[in-house]
């Protein structure tokens, strides 16, 4: 059983609140659940919509195929009927009062939303719930699991709001139950009540640094990256943490380095325009080679571009941004429950190393929801890297001391008496400021030193698919879950494919990402950039050129469906 159902209307006309019931609902009974958000840069006005897909086995990309088109709005009819799913596997949920769009072939699945909403729930407002109750009766599931999680999403607006929403729900279900069984073949029983997380990336990654002991989290409100200041900020008090919201990135970057530098796990996160802003602190904490975690979650840009949609175009300005040349790590987790592992991972590569770490995310990965088992926090280890022993503070502490591998051992300002110093300037081995062409030689040569160990720490790109197959599909971070689906797809239409997708990206793992390559008939590049920009770093890195390319760069993600098309249109 894998099924997709869609809410659209206008921002304001609670379009979100239905696809995070639906999502909820469905992996409480059972189902893997994956749901994206497609909303405008604007509080009302603007058309909206919720995809959710609801499987009995693990998925982790959405489907453009629509089975249920719940529209509380004529736009959304408008926009999306030609998604609906026909020969009875398909149907569109609407006011049948106010709505007077022409559905063609598609079954009728009409409804007084409006009227029940008011007369049911006693107030207007509540259609949103009418229409989330009658998506459940049509396709026949468990009430209430519907109206526990009304319970919990209305529980701010106090009893009357509750059980108002539960009673509309209600009437819609009913609705449902008792005049449209069977118009559309879709049933889906629950399963089993076995608990999985549902989660977007930023809530995996808020969960990620508390972790991995961040005390410290420092942000200026940017979309999509706001949520994991908003998630951490709520558990704050919990967990001994101090989350401050900053004047602008700058000063993030900075208030970063500052807790770092005595010693705290910090973080900052951000979209690209923030990133612009954080750059020469992301040079301060490169040369002072303090530890930086800084999320970095892509939206289209120039400027202020798309802020509600997603793309992966900032991957070569993130691997280069600041001045000069400095070790750092770039890390893409390629799905919501990687994005929880990957930002474990980042602070312990940001202390072992003393350099920045950037995990690099999108708006999909941010804001889409997936269902994922428990976290194993048995597999969670906090390696705070090389630190200064007290024999050898007393020789006298060198912040900067040369090393065969670049790190020195660090010490925390005020603990152990030790004597810390550092700054921003061109420094010798002691942290004063130093021109001297020898020691400025040395110390670009030891900062550099880090990467030669750092490549041993690189996960390898991940494989799938058949070993032997003539067809070869690279990508990169998020663009995971839709690229192995379309290989799946793909096999099944009798077209040989496997994939490779990188995860860590820099240092770049040169050797396992060749070995993995191999020598396919052909090779496309999968990535959501007008340039690709991934296929130029890769053919730089290793000499591999990806000639084929599948790019989409219009805000919206890349899905199994876009990637098969386009395979097909090239391979006959």
């Amino acid at each position: 059983m894998d099924i997709t159902m869609m809410a659209g209307g206008e921002a304001g006309q609670g379009v979100a609140t239905v696809g995070f019931l639906l999502a909820r609902v469905f992996s409480r009974g059972g189902y893997y659940v994956f749901a994206d958000q497609d909303y405008e840069s604007r509080i009302r006005g603007g058309h909206n919509f919720f995809r959710v897909r609801i499987s009995d086995k693990p998925v982790a990309a959405i489907s453009e195929d629509v089975n249920l088109l719940i529209a509380l709005n004529e736009e959304t009819i408008n926009r999306h009927l030609k998604k609906v799913a026909g020969d009875k596997t398909g149907g569109v949920i609407f006011d049948r009062d106010g709505v007077k769009a022409a559905l063609g072939g598609v079954i009728d699945l009409g409804i007084s939303m409006e009227q029940l909403g008011k007369t049911e729930g006693g107030q207007e407002g509540m259609a949103n719930s009418v229409a989330t109750g009658a998506a459940l009766g049509v396709v026949g599931f468990d009430f209430s699991l519907l109206e526990q999680a009304i319970a919990e999403q209305f529980s701010s607006g106090g009893e009357k709001i509750v059980n108002g929403n539960i009673r509309a729900a209600r009437a819609g279900y009913d609705y449902a139950r008792k005049n449209l069984p069977g118009k559309v073949d879709l049933t889906l029983p629950v399963l089993n009540r076995q608990k999985r997380m549902l989660l977007h990336g930023n809530d995996a990654i808020a969960l990620g640094a508390l972790a991995a002991g961040c005390k410290f989290m420092t942000s200026y409100p940017m979309t999509p990256a706001t949520s994991i200041m908003e998630y951490l900020a709520g558990k704050a008090d919990e967990f001994g943490m101090v989350v401050l919201q900053a004047e602008d990135e700058i000063s993030a970057a900075n208030m970063t380095i500052g807790a770092s530098f005595t010693g705290v796990r910090a973080m900052a996160a951000t979209s690209g325009g923030g990133f612009c802003l954080m750059v020469e602190g992301l040079g301060l904490a490169g040369m002072t080679e303090t530890p930086m975690v800084i999320v970095e979650s892509q939206r289209p840009g120039p400027s202020t571009g798309l802020p509600t949609r997603t793309e992966q175009g900032d991957l070569e300005f993130i691997i280069h941004a600041s001045q000069s040349e400095f070790p750092r790590f770039v890390i893409a987790p390629v799905n919501i429950e990687d994005a929880f592992y990957a930002t474990v991972q980042a602070f312990n590569l940001a202390e072992r190393y003393q350099t920045p770490v950037i995990l690099i995310s999108d708006q999909y990965q941010a804001a889409s929801y997936g269902t994922t088992d428990k976290f194993d926090l048995s597999t969670v280890t906090i390696d705070r890297g090389l630190l200064a022993d007290g024999e050898s503070i007393k020789k006298g502490y060198k912040r900067h001391a040369f090393t065969e591998s670049g790190i020195s051992p660090r010490a925390f300002p005020g603990k152990d008496g030790a004597v810390v110093v550092t700054t921003g300037d061109e420094h010798d081995e002691e942290g004063h400021i130093e021109e001297d062409a020898g020691i400025r030689t040395l110390m670009v040569e030891k900062r550099l030193r880090k990467l030669e160990q750092a490549k041993h720490d690189m996960t390898p790109p991940l494989g799938y698919g058949l070993k032997d197959a003539e067809l070869l599909l690279v990508g990169w971070g998020s663009s995971f879950g839709a690229i192995r689906e379309a290989v799946d797809i793909l096999n099944q239409q009798g077209i040989s494919a496997r994939m490779i997708c990188l995860r860590d990206i820099f240092p770049f793992p040169a050797e396992s990402f060749a070995a993995g390559f191999g020598s396919p008939r052909q090779a496309f590049m999968v990535e959501q950039n007008a340039t690709a920009q991934m296929a130029h770093f890769i053919r730089a890195e290793t000499g591999i050129h990806i000639e084929n390319k599948i790019l989409r760069y219009d805000g919206r993600p890349i899905t199994p469906g876009y990637i098969v098309e386009r395979i097909k249109k090239e391979v006959g």
